[in-house]
């Protein structure tokens, strides 16, 4: 089978296109033929090893992931032998970051529980756009976001996968929604129906008189005390992502700002694939799409990480591999 593999951090070039043995599933894993895979920010992390910190999971000199990517979808192939949630044949789909890394490939063995039946309707790249994307943005607006009728939001990062996603599940709720993005971006964000759109190289959401009941970010470039003077009193700000200091400055925050203001910041700390039943309603009452960049070819994924890290995608980037 093809798979792309890298065995030192570095640019996205470092990853190689090459032949290897098609793996043989463990008792709990299943042989999965992957049909589509997506690209995501751990990938652009992972194969650079930047930031440095995340080495810890990754590995410290070298990656332990060989074969990174960690959305698919694809039909089950071989069972091992303790696997009784999927027979073969099953079109199943999910984010498989929890028990392991290897979309990048034709096949790949993964524990069963990692993935969920695709629902008919669902194309594969449909699928393999959808699963961190739509937790990272379930999870933000409507477990800790809280989410009610009507309410005022903002989503930082909103020409991507969460943001795309975020606006469709924010829209069955009534609410009114600001998107901030740049580029080739913001024509789609109009046309899927953003309430009001900003250009970031233009204007600065933080500085304008607009406050918001939620902001839902996924950049976190900016200091936490910049986000909090956008909110309304009581408002609330949850990332899913950004610049790790960033990240690292929400958490060590919470705790005071709690203390001294109605306003809360919150950061997601993602649980895979926990509400894809959801998802799956919605998406076959045609409540919910993904807007999908592509789909390209296994061998364009080097540039494609490139082409993520800098910013210029639009909704997922998807590629299909059979």
């Amino acid at each position: 089978m093809r798979a792309l593999i890298f065995k030192k951090y570095g640019s996205p070039e470092v990853l190689q296109l090459k032949e290897i043995a098609k793996p043989t599933p463990r008792e709990n894993e299943v042989l999965v033929k992957i049909h589509a895979t997506a690209v995501n920010d751990y990938d652009w992390s992972l194969i650079r090893g930047k930031p440095y910190l995340y080495r810890l999971l990754f590995g410290i000199l070298k990656p332990k992931h060989q074969i990174p990517g960690m959305e698919l979808a694809g039909t089950i192939e071989e069972l091992g032998a303790n696997v009784n949630l999927f027979k073969i044949g099953d079109a199943v789909y999910g984010d498989i970051s929890q028990y392991g890394f290897g979309s990048f490939a034709e096949y790949t063995c993964i524990n069963e529980k990692a993935l969920t039946l695709k629902p008919a309707k669902m194309s594969f790249e449909e699928a393999a756009a959808i699963p961190h994307a739509a937790m990272l943005a379930v999870q933000g607006l409507l477990d800790i976001g809280q989410l009610q009728k009507r309410q005022k939001i903002l989503i930082n990062g909103a020409g991507g996968g969460v943001g795309t996603l975020g606006l469709q599940i924010a829209k069955l709720y009534d609410a009114e929604v600001t998107g901030v993005d740049t580029g080739d971006k913001l024509k789609m964000m109009k046309e899927l129906g953003f309430d009001h759109i900003i250009d970031y190289k233009k204007e600065d959401f933080t500085n304008n008189k607009q406050r918001y009941d939620l902001i839902l970010d996924a950049k976190t470039t900016r200091s936490t005390f910049r986000y909090l003077k956008a909110l309304n009193p009581d408002g609330k700000y949850v990332t899913v992502g950004g610049y790790l200091i960033r990240l690292i400055q929400v958490l060590i925050l919470k705790p005071w700002i709690s203390v001294f203001s109605k306003k809360r910041v919150h950061m997601v700390a993602l649980k895979p694939n926990k509400d894809l039943e959801y998802i799956n309603e919605i998406f076959d009452a045609g409540k919910i799409k993904p807007v999908i960049d592509g789909p390209y070819e296994l061998n364009e994924i080097p540039g494609l990480i490139q082409y993520f890290g800098e910013g210029k995608h639009i909704g997922k980037i998807i590629i299909k591999v059979f």
